[in-house]
């Protein structure tokens, strides 16, 4: 299985505490700075929500031009080579990918003597109420972003670590299997014994 965040409602408070720290350090990086989480609110109860990093991921499976690919037991997104076309976006079970996209802020003067500002004068802008997977902007390059689980931090995701309750958790298979051990041991010790005359799991009488 790969490696994906988890939080816990419980202990979720909506503080947004997450959400900064992702788009701080991804800025840092020179990557998009639209957070990786999305805070999901239902009644007095939050938490945030991510990529679940999918074995057979739908999201890899429909890209067209391979732009996400499995490395490190996880599902990266190289924002590179991506095209911005959302098709990941729309067929993530978790609704865990947003397309997200920022102006450039050095613009070449040659590309300014080709399209003019005035040319798009005009053009209408997407309100920022629109959904992402509706709004479009001329200018504007949109790529998908998701959850990456901060693979450049030797620490690791960056909303565990600023998370003030601890209601994130990093799972990966050696904690998941070690867990499933323990309920193991936990329903074994607890089954009571056979007695005299009862047939056990095996199917023998005692």
């Amino acid at each position: 299985m790969n490696r994906f965040v988890i939080a816990d409602p419980q202990w979720c408070i909506g503080c947004n505490t997450c959400l900064a720290a992702c788009s701080d350090v991804h800025k840092a990086q020179g990557l998009q700075q639209h957070p990786r989480l999305t805070m999901a609110r239902t009644g007095d109860e939050t938490a945030p929500v991510l990529c679940r990093h999918c074995e057979d991921a739908p999201c890899k499976r429909v890209c067209p031009v391979n732009a996400i690919a499995l490395e490190d037991d996880s599902v990266q997104i190289n924002e590179s080579l991506c095209i911005g076309c959302k098709l990941c976006g729309l067929v993530c079970p978790f609704g865990a990918i947003t397309p997200a996209g920022s102006t450039p802020l050095n613009m070449p003067a040659q590309f300014e003597h080709y399209v003019p500002a005035s040319l798009l004068s005009d053009v209408p802008v997407s309100p920022d109420s629109m959904h992402p997977f509706l709004s479009w902007n001329a200018g504007m390059r949109t790529i998908a972003v998701k959850c990456d689980l901060c693979h450049f931090l030797p620490e690791g995701p960056a909303c565990v670590h600023s998370c003030p309750t601890k209601a994130l958790h990093l799972i990966e298979p050696q904690s998941i299997e070690a867990q499933a051990k323990q309920r193991r041991s936990q329903t074994a010790l607890s089954m009571p014994e056979t007695l005299p005359g009862q047939v056990n799991f095996a199917g023998e009488q005692n």
